[in-house]
This record gives structure tokens, sequence and C-alpha cells, in this order.
């Protein structure tokens, strides 16, 4: 067969190959929805069971359809924005600092908590035992969430770092419920978790109400030492290609969602979270002051 008529039949299949690989669906349709993921912060069948209200309600709001994803750790859902896996994700606060830094994800929202825009981490132990302070933690067992969380590992290592305090050995329980589930049984001497203060009636909506269907008297027998200081709350992020009208058209149906009775409840069960507002990429300046005050930076923290 001459050079020529290989040539001839060989253009024609490369042509077609390459509109295989070129002509994937455009973003928001069916074959290719918008990726919302969950950090698993808190059990996967709590958010699993909640999350499909989100979908059906952005599917029923705005013209896309949606995918929710809920990885492993708090780092996949990070690296899910470099492999451009994820386009909108619930975050929490240190997390998105590594998306930002290393793929330029943006804070379009900020959640509110009972209209706080700030939050506290909380180190809790064993009601009545010898840890009564953050100072009795010195030489101890102490569990945390992840590497990558805020209120489960940064803002608590700041505060144990101001007071000179070292642990004599770390655990990472993966999920805030963990943490405190670990206190409760004794395997730990303390832990670090989300802190939120009690609600208009008074319940408790701090990490601990995470395991009250497990243990009804966890908020006596685990009891919170010291809070933290405070950073800003939780922001949902988005993929920066993605275009400025589909971001503007997902942050309005969200804003308008958790006003919803559906949304609010939702947003309550995953997150504790209340109410949302518009956010940008500087109101967490903050947290990233913190980090250069730890002496750390959101690449080496990613390896852990």
């Amino acid at each position: 067969m001459k050079k020529r008529t290989v040539l001839a039949l060989l253009l024609p299949l490369s042509l077609m190959l390459s509109g295989c690989f070129s002509n994937k669906a455009e973003l928001g349709s069916e074959k290719n929805p918008v990726k919302l993921f969950f950090i698993p912060s808190v059990d996967a069948k709590v958010i699993e069971s909640n999350s499909k209200a989100f979908k059906e309600y952005l599917e029923a709001n705005t013209p896309y359809k949606f995918e929710i994803n809920i990885p492993q750790s708090y780092v996949a859902v990070v690296e899910a924005f470099g492999t451009k896996r994820a386009d909108v994700a619930a975050m929490t606060t240190f997390s998105y600092l590594l998306a930002h830094d290393k793929y330029g994800a943006e804070a379009l929202i900020t959640v509110l908590r009972h209209g706080e825009a700030t939050y506290k981490a909380m180190f809790v132990a064993k009601a009545g035992g010898p840890i009564k302070t953050v100072a009795d933690l010195n030489g101890k067992k102490v569990a945390f969430v992840d590497p990558a969380s805020t209120s489960g590992y940064i803002l608590p290592m700041k505060l144990l770092k101001s007071r000179n305090v070292v642990p004599k050995e770390t655990v990472f329980a993966a999920k805030h419920d963990n943490v405190i589930s670990m206190v409760y049984q004794g395997q730990v001497d303390g832990g670090a978790a989300f802190y939120t203060p009690p609600g208009p009636d008074g319940k408790l909506d701090d990490a601990r109400r995470l395991v009250l269907t497990q243990y009804p008297d966890v908020e006596k027998k685990v009891a919170i030492i010291e809070l933290t200081d405070a950073v800003p709350n939780d922001p949902v992020i988005f993929r920066k290609e993605l275009p400025p009208e589909m971001k503007t058209k997902i942050v309005d149906a969200l804003l308008a969602f958790v006003k919803t009775p559906e949304g609010a409840k939702a947003f309550k069960e995953i997150y504790a979270v209340t109410d949302l507002k518009k956010a940008t990429d500087a109101d967490y300046d903050i947290v990233r002051g913190m980090l250069k005050e730890l002496g750390k930076d959101p690449a080496e923290l990613m390896k852990k």
C-alpha cells in the first residue's frame, strides 16, 4: 500500500478519535454535572441523606445538573480541585487556604451559625477527671480530627503552642464525632473539635451533639476545658475556571436554599449552619496570619 494511501486512510480515523476526546459534554449537563463536594467532618450517612436536598433544590433552581461527592479526607477534597473533579465544595477554613494556594479556588460564601460569621475550637476531656485545663494535656494522649482541619487541629495547636504544651501522643480521628467518642470512652486524655455555642433554645450545638444518639449523657460526661481564638467560619468554594454566570447562579441558589425549611434542616444537620453570606478571599487573611505565626504553610500541612 502506498504511503499516500495509508495517510488518506489514517486521517479520517485520527479526526474521529480527536472528536471523541475533545467533545466533552458541557459542564452542568446530564453527562457532565457540576460536582458538589462535602468535607467528611461528620458521619457520611448524615451528609449523604441531607445532601440529596441540596441536589434537588439546586437542579430545580438553576439550569444545571449536579453530582454529590463525599470523599474520605479533607485533603482529598482539596486535590479534587487540582484534577478538576470538584467544582463546588463546602470546606473548612484551613482546607480552603490549601485549595486556594494550590489551585486558585475561590471562597464566595461564608456560613453563619446563629448570626455569627466566626467560630472557635474547643478542647474537651472527661468531666470530673484529672484533665481540667489545657496545661494538663502536657505529656498526654490527645485526639485531633485531621491535619487540614481548622477547628480540629490548626486552632487547637496554636493554643497548645502558646501555652508550651506538648502532647506525648497525638491521634487523628478523621471526624469530630470520633474525637468526642474517644474522649467519652477514655481512649485519649483529651481531644479537640469544633465549638458552636448553644442555640436560642439552649440545646447543645458543639461537636458533642454529633454523638447524642450513642451517648445521651455526653454533655455530662465530656466537658469543655477551654476554647480557642475565633476565625472566619467555613466557606463554600468554587473552582476558578467555572464561568462567572454559573458561579453567580449557584451562589444565589444556595443563599435562597438556606432560607427554605428543607434547606435550613439540611444545613443544620450537616454543619450546624443557620445562614449564609457572600464572601471574598480577603476574609480569610486572618487565618493566613495564624499559619505564619505557627511557622507553617499550606503545602507543608498538605503532606501530613
